[in-house]
């Protein structure tokens, strides 16, 4: 298990299995039989976090610099997004409101400078939902973690 959190939706953990390529929904309502769904994803999952509205999970899939994104409501994958950038390593990732894109989640990468910044609301902004929608280039070499803060003008890598 690479990452887990808890589901909004359901009594669930929502766990990245590494090397699978698979995201499981793990039903714990009945803790002596849980249920476990099984999403195909992308292979080499790692850390991964939940967009503004907790619906959508984002995982890093960092061997094939992607992104796998999990509707936690529908249970399926909705997207695989190449980030343009060398092993994406987000953490949890980070959300905030784009002056021109709206709500977007980004991710760090451990392998180059790039940060790159995916729009997450396919209902108000469909054009720019679900792609990388800017690419930042960083003063560094990479990074681990990318983090920031609903009353921050500062994203923190």
């Amino acid at each position: 298990v690479a990452s887990i959190v808890a589901s909004h939706f359901a009594p669930e953990w929502v766990l990245s299995i590494k090397e699978t390529g698979q995201v499981w929904l793990v039903d714990y309502s009945d803790p002596n039989s849980p249920g476990i769904k099984m999403i195909e994803a992308e292979r080499f999952l790692h850390d991964g976090g939940w967009d503004s509205t907790k619906r959508y999970f984002l995982v890093a899939a960092n061997a094939r610099n992607k992104i796998a994104v999990i509707d936690a409501k529908e249970k399926k994958l909705v997207a695989l997004i190449d980030t343009g950038g060398i092993k994406p390593h987000p953490g949890r990732g980070a959300n905030w409101v784009d002056p021109e894109f709206g709500p977007v989640w980004a991710s760090g990468h451990i392998g180059d400078s790039v940060v790159s910044v995916i729009g997450t609301d396919p209902v108000n902004h469909p054009d720019s939902a679900r792609k990388v929608v800017r690419k930042i280039n960083a003063l560094s070499s990479g990074n681990l973690f990318i983090k920031t803060h609903p009353n921050s003008k500062w994203v923190w890598l």
